[in-house]
């Protein structure tokens, strides 16, 4: 099932469950939201490798939310954007976990020739694509940070 009707069936089921399917229900309009833009946008309908690439930026703009928020003790807020980031993790592929990263970027590292910090761009441009929706950019960052220095 695509991704845009798995979240289409959720938010139908989410409505049926009134008050307790209220967070989910919100969550999962406001990405069918995100993906309408950019297919609106892009004036054409979105495959699931692009849904996921907007799914993944809405769960980043949440993460950055929650480090904001939580600087200013808004446990509240911090709550209700993690229940929504992990909601929408249901919809995104498995993540990769810290050693699989570092797994790909000591590949990347190889495979570019990176030997120092200014080859960055190289090695990201090279590890990216791999990771794209499998995991959090800035912990790929910092790990190809780690293998530079």
């Amino acid at each position: 099932m695509a991704i845009k009707d798995q979240l289409l069936t959720d938010m139908k089921a989410a409505m049926k469950e009134k008050e307790a399917g209220k967070l989910k229900l919100t969550t999962i309009r406001m990405a069918r939201a995100a993906i309408k833009y950019i297919e609106i946008d892009k004036g054409k309908e979105l495959n699931d490798e692009d849904v996921i690439e907007v799914l993944a930026k809405e769960v980043k703009q949440r993460r950055d939310s929650i480090e904001e928020y939580t600087k200013y003790n808004r446990e509240d807020i911090v709550e209700q954007l993690n229940q929504e980031v992990s909601f929408l993790m249901n919809y995104l592929p498995k993540q990769l976990s810290l050693e699989e990263i570092r797994e790909l970027a000591k590949e990347a590292v190889a495979q570019t020739g990176a030997q120092e910090p200014k080859d960055m761009g190289k090695v990201m441009g090279a590890l990216m694509p791999k990771v794209k929706g499998k995991a959090d950019g800035k912990a790929v960052n910092q790990i190809v940070r780690e293998f530079l220095s």
